[in-house]
């Protein structure tokens, strides 16, 4: 019950830390909505200027062009402020998310040993630094060209493209959030070798059908389109062979620690 209590302490200052990230979020929220929540959406997005510069590098015209009239339809009468609630409570997540880490970080660390703590003091870093590399790939890699892809494609020329906020925001939250989980696989693998239920070779084995697994993952954070499936199964493939690089090294700290202990039981034993 005292651990319980702990972690009830651990988890109300995490929920604390969300709520002042969304409030600073919701006091800036008209230049967070225009320049970041809404920025993929324009021609002058970074992504689209770097893929435009090489292309009329290479073919002398641009590759991307995003309308200028693109708009974005609200169909609700509150459907406004629930988009803001929900880019407020997100964006104090990613804010607060470095501090959440410590929180469980600070919750763990007493149950571990001195050389543990010290190694784990990486770790806690390396998750929240993979989890922003995972928003920031999402955000500036798939999201656009989902985007791209969506303003491009048609049908007859008789649909009207109408865009609804509701559907852009899911998709907004589905790619960067989605993109940002799927980054800490490492730490999930570290985890598992750890405790003895993962080994590096049973990732080498079966890497074929983990590059089955990615592109289905891919596809389910992704929109329909092939290419921003392939923008977000590429990072998570490079993910994967890290990982079994990581989990080579863990495995083999692993065996070192257990050779150790068992010579030191056998000492005592004797």
């Amino acid at each position: 019950m005292g651990h319980i209590g702990e972690l009830r302490g651990h988890l109300i200052r995490c929920i604390i830390a969300i709520v002042i990230g969304g409030i600073l979020v919701g006091f800036n929220i008209e230049w967070i909505m225009d320049s970041i929540f809404f920025g993929p959406t324009r021609q002058d997005f970074p992504t689209f200027r770097l893929v435009n510069a090489l292309s009329r590098k290479f073919t002398g015209q641009d590759s991307v062009t995003i309308p200028g009239t693109f708009a974005i339809q609200q169909k609700t009468l509150l459907q406004q402020f629930n988009v803001m609630m929900a880019v407020s409570v997100f964006g104090g997540m990613v804010a607060a998310f470095p501090y959440i880490v410590w929180e469980i970080w600070r919750f763990v660390s007493p149950a571990l040993h001195e050389n543990e703590r010290k190694n784990s003091t990486f770790l806690i870093n390396f998750v929240w630094i993979l989890f922003i590399c995972g928003v920031l790939c999402g955000y500036f890699l798939i999201l656009p060209f989902a985007i791209n892809f969506g303003l491009m494609f048609s049908v007859s020329d008789r649909i009207t493209q109408l865009f609804d906020l509701s559907d852009y925001t899911t998709l907004f939250l589905q790619i960067v959030l989605g993109m940002g989980l799927l980054f800490l696989f490492p730490i999930l693998v570290y985890f598992l070798v750890n405790i003895g239920i993962l080994t590096p070779k049973f990732l080498k084995t079966y890497r074929r059908h983990a590059i089955v697994l990615i592109m289905v993952v891919a596809a389910i954070v992704t929109p329909a389109d092939v290419l921003s499936m392939l923008a977000a199964a590429f990072p998570l493939l490079v993910l994967y062979e890290f990982s079994i690089l990581m989990a080579s090294r863990t495995y083999r700290k692993v065996q070192k620690r257990e050779i150790a202990e068992r010579a030191k039981l056998s000492t005592t034993n004797q």
